[in-house]
């Protein structure tokens, strides 16, 4: 492994990316409990069109927010199985070590910089 991806370093990261995970869980249980269409009553209710307007703007943000949550729940999950494996820190596409900045910045990266940018072209 690399001489700048220790293992104090390497722990670190887990540990946030543990604290982040239990975090993003919270959220989207938050945002399930928020969200309009939980309530029972809402189907049923007789709410004025405006009224339902709203509750379905509401319900659809949330949704929104859920979605990218669980695909960084999903990122998350995914760093830590490269933490087990040994192999966090290096870039699935072309192998080479993750910037450190980049680690610190995104823990969860699965890519360097370079081949990141040619996946989004």
């Amino acid at each position: 492994m690399d001489k700048k991806l220790t293992k104090t370093f390497i722990d670190s990261q887990k540990e946030r990316l543990e604290k982040d995970l239990k975090k993003i869980l919270q959220q989207i249980e938050d945002l399930k409990k928020d969200d309009p269409f939980s309530d029972p009553d809402h189907a049923s209710d007789n709410a004025a069109v405006d009224t339902d307007v709203r509750e379905q703007v509401g319900h659809d943000t949330i949704e929104a927010q859920i979605k990218d949550l669980n695909r960084k729940t999903n990122d998350i999950k995914a760093a830590l199985g490269r933490i087990e494996k040994n192999k966090y820190g290096h870039c699935e596409k072309c192998g080479k070590v993750v910037p450190l900045a980049r680690l610190k910045l995104i823990p969860e990266a699965q890519y360097c910089v370079a081949c990141e940018a040619k996946l989004r072209q």
